[in-house]
Order: structure tokens, then sequence, then C-alpha cells
């Protein structure tokens, strides 16, 4: 039997033909997947090349945008402190000029002190010679005396220091005499000030604008319901209120009479609403002063925080605040206070601006410098100084307290501040139609001044200043001597107060100078 025609050698050479293509197959497919992953993870690791390049390339141009916007930062930082910078070394600049002319002040000052104690100890010197001089005569008179009169040492010495008493005290009485003169024409003068001061703050015209409200009535019945059942209201409205109601012959109206100007108004709106309302009996009397007494503070203390605001003074004491408010309702010869406050914080604001000072500090100085008037019925002495220690309690700068206190000059001026104050102040109450005063009254009262003081021999010239609180006087030096120039100025004060009426002082300044003049030819 031939073995390759048997039929399952075919079958099994297929078989092994099959396996072996299988084989070959798996093998090829292998290979081909196997390079496909190789491109695909080569593809992949491109790819994330790629995107790494690209985030890298993304972060460098973040990083450069924020260094960018850091640098851009910075830079505006660094311009901003430039300018400050130059600011503040511009200020500096102003401070050391100031400080420059200050301490050339100083040495001037300095140079005069020197001078002036050189000019002593030569007076000194010269006492010294002239005292012995006089011991020297002394000593001869006793030698004299003795010669002459033959008389010991001690005997001529006893007469001659009972000779010397006897002068001394001549002139001793003498001159004691001079100063209780000058002492009486000194406290008469100043008694006539403070008097005339008194009488024009509550002479009748004044202290009826300052002192009397007018509250009108819809009919005359109303003032019996005023009064009360055997006078309860009015008492009560009196008590509460602590002002005196007036009920007289006007016709349909009352009249307010209190000097507190706050106390005044609080009586003056609680009458009005009580007539409104037409229910007037001691408790309700209480609670609605009780309502506008609250309601008043608010208003006046809103009226001083919009006055701070105006003028840019911030931080002031809340207390001193609802002070300055009250100002609101005070007046001086007719001028409100609290507007009067503010123009001349607006003038010292503008003046210092002018000299290149503080600003700020000058309008909070112009605007606190009469606080003293809101309580000035409540407490003793000017309103200068009142205002002072109000300052001073509530921190204000010590600048600020001792401008209020020197703007009147109860205390002498030490800086450009307090002038600055004194000035705004005149300014603002000196301008005609600021105080209600006619014009035609107010030049005739300057004319006055000036007429009495050119009546005295040896003025040359005169001029009313500050609203007429003032009278300056040139007098001619060949005719007045200083201690006649103190005589003159004296005598042209008491001739005001016997011929004029003026409120409050007249200050009356005499000026002597010696001028030496040539020409170069």
């Amino acid at each position: 039997m031939d073995l390759f025609n048997h039929p399952s050698i075919f079958v099994f050479v297929g078989l092994l033909a099959g396996v072996f293509l299988g084989f070959v197959m798996r093998k090829s497919f292998l290979e081909g997947h196997s390079r496909n992953i190789k491109e695909q993870a080569k593809q992949l690791i491109e790819n994330a090349i790629v995107e790494a390049e690209q985030l890298k390339k993304e972060a460098q141009l973040q990083s450069k945008e924020e260094a960018y916007q850091v640098k851009q930062s910075a830079e505006e930082e660094l311009k901003a402190d430039r300018l400050e910078i130059k600011e503040e070394r511009q200020q500096l600049n102003i401070k050391r000029d100031l400080l420059k002319k200050e301490w050339e002040g100083y040495d001037r000052k300095r140079s005069q002190i020197e001078t002036a104690g050189e000019n002593i100890k030569l007076r000194e010197q010269k006492i010294d010679e002239k005292y012995k001089e006089v011991e020297n005569l002394v000593g001869k008179q006793r030698y004299e005396l003795s010669r002459v009169a033959g008389l010991s040492q001690e005997e001529a010495k006893k007469l001659l220091m009972a000779s010397l008493e006897s002068q001394a005290r001549m002139e001793a009485a003498k001159r004691l005499a001079k100063i209780e003169n000058e002492m009486k024409m000194e406290a008469d003068r100043k008694a006539k000030n403070i008097i005339a001061l008194a009488i024009s703050r509550y002479a009748g015209d004044y202290v009826a604008e300052r002192t009397v409200s007018m509250v009108p009535l819809p009919s005359d019945e109303m003032k019996g319901r005023i009064i009360g059942r055997e006078g309860r209201n009015i008492r009560a409205i009196e008590a509460a209120t602590g002002i005196d109601i007036i009920i007289d012959d006007t016709p349909e109206a009352v009249i307010l009479s209190g000097f507190n100007p706050v106390r005044r108004e609080v009586a003056r709106l609680a009458l009005h609403q009580l007539i409104n309302d037409g229910r007037i009996h001691p408790g309700r009397i209480e609670e609605v002063v009780e309502k506008v007494t609250k309601d008043l503070e608010i208003e006046m203390r809103e009226a001083g925080e919009q006055a701070t605001f105006d003028v840019g003074a911030h931080g002031v004491h809340v207390e001193l605040i609802k002070i300055l408010g009250r100002l609101k309702y005070r007046t001086s010869y007719g001028q409100n206070v609290l507007q009067h406050s503010l123009e001349v914080a607006f003038l010292c604001g503008i003046m210092a601006a002018e000299l290149g000072l503080d600003v700020t500090l000058a309008k909070r100085a112009g605007l606190l410098h009469d606080i003293g008037k809101a309580v000035d019925h409540e407490v003793e002495g000017s309103h200068a100084v009142i205002g002072k220690e109000l300052a001073k309690k509530y921190g204000e700068q010590e600048e600020i307290v001792y401008s209020i206190g020197a703007h009147h000059e109860d205390i002498p001026p030490q800086n450009v501040l307090d002038v600055l104050v004194q000035s705004a102040d005149a300014l603002s109450g000196a301008r005609p139609g600021a105080r209600k005063e006619m014009l035609q009254s107010y030049v005739k009262r300057l004319e006055d001044l000036e007429e009495i003081a050119n009546s005295f021999a040896g003025v040359e010239k005169s001029y009313a200043i500050q609203a007429g609180r003032e009278l300056r006087i040139i007098a001619n030096s060949e005719h007045i001597g200083d201690s006649e120039a103190i005589l003159l100025s004296q005598d042209i004060a008491k001739s005001i107060e016997e011929k004029l009426t003026y409120p409050g002082q007249i200050r009356v300044t005499v000026i002597r100078e010696t001028r030496a003049v040539e020409y170069a030819k």
C-alpha cells in the first residue's frame, strides 16, 4: 500500500499546512500590532512633547505677563512715591526757609541783646564812677563842715544824714503823690472802660435785640389760655424754659425775654406748638418743652457739623460741635455769630494759603475763635478766655487754643496764626453791612473819632481803623516827647469817652517817630 496515496496522509499534511499558515499569520498579525503600538506610543510621546512645549510657552508667556504687571505696579508705586517725596521735599524746603527766617530773626535779637548787655555794662561802669564821685564829694563836705563849723566828724555826719533824710522824704512824698494820681487816673479809665463795655452789652436797644423774641397769637383770647387758671400755665412755661413771658397790651402777641438765646428759642418753638395744638396745661407744657429741647439740640448739632464740614475741620470733639451749633442762635451787634465764624475761617484760610502756612489749621482756628460766645452768659470772663478754656478742655491743638485766647489781645499774640485770626475777625466784623449799624452813622462815628484826635496839639494825622475800634495817631516828634505821648493817648481816650457813644471799647495808639532825611548830590 502506497503511504502517500493514503487519505489520512493528506489530511495530516493539510493540518500541518493549516497550523503553519496560522502560525505565520498570527506572527504577522502580532508584528503588525506591535508596530502599531510602537507607532502609537511614538505618536503619544511626540504629542506629549508638543503639548509640553506648548504648556512651557504658555507658562513663559504668563510669567512674562505677570512680571510685566508687577513691573508696571512697581513703576506706578515708585512714581507715586517720587511725587510724594517731591511734595514732602517742597514742604521741607518751605519749612526750611521759614526756619531760616526765624533763625535770622533770633540772630538779630541775640545781637540786639548782646548790644543792650554791653550798653548796660557801660552804664553800670558810669554809675560806679558817679558813685565814687559822690562819695568823694560827701567826704569833702564832711571835712569842710567840720572845719568851718568847728564840729566833729560824727556831728557833721549826723547833720548831713538829717539833711539827706529830709530831702529823701520830700522826694518820696512827691513821687508817692504822682504815683497815686497816676493810679487813680488809670483805675478811673479802666473802670470807665469796663462800665462802658457792660453798658454796650446790655444797653436798651441792643438788649432788646438780643434778649427779646415775639410770638404771634391767633387772637387775644389765647393770652388767657397761656396764663391759665391762677397763672399756672405761664408759671409752668417759665419754670420749664427759664425764660420770662411778658403779656402786655401788645395786640395778638406775647414777648419772651431772656439772655440765653437757646432757651429763648426753645420757649418760642414750644409756645408756638402749644398754640397750634390748643392743649395748654402744665403736663402738656413739660412734654412739649422736652421734645422741642431735644429737637433743637439735634438741629444745633447738625448746624455745628455742617459748619465743620464746610470748613474742612475734621475730628472736632462732639461736645465742641454742639457748642458751636449754639452760635446759630447767638448774635453780636446784630451779626449772626456762626456765620461770622465761617467768614473768619474762610478769611484765615485764604491768608494762610498766601503765606504758605497750614490752611486747615488756620480755618479750624478761625471757626472756633468765638466759641466762648455760646456760653459767655453762663460762665465768668471774656468770651476769648472762655473759648480758650473750652478748646483746651476738648483736646484742640495748643496753637488753636492760644489763638482763640489772643484774638482780642486778652493774652499777647505769639505767632502768625494769632495775628491771622485777629485780622480775619476784624475784617468780618468791620465790613459795612455786617453788623446792624447804618452806614451814615458808621462813617459819622469814624469822622468824629478823627476830629477829636486832630483837635489836640501835636497831632499830625489820625486814622480810625478796625471799624472804629482802634484810633491810631501820628504825633509830631518835635513837640511830643515819650512821656507826653502817654499823656496824649490818655487825654484823647478820655475825650472820646465823654463826647461819643459807641459799643465795646476803642483802643487809642499814639505813634511818635523821628526821621532823618538827607539827599546824596
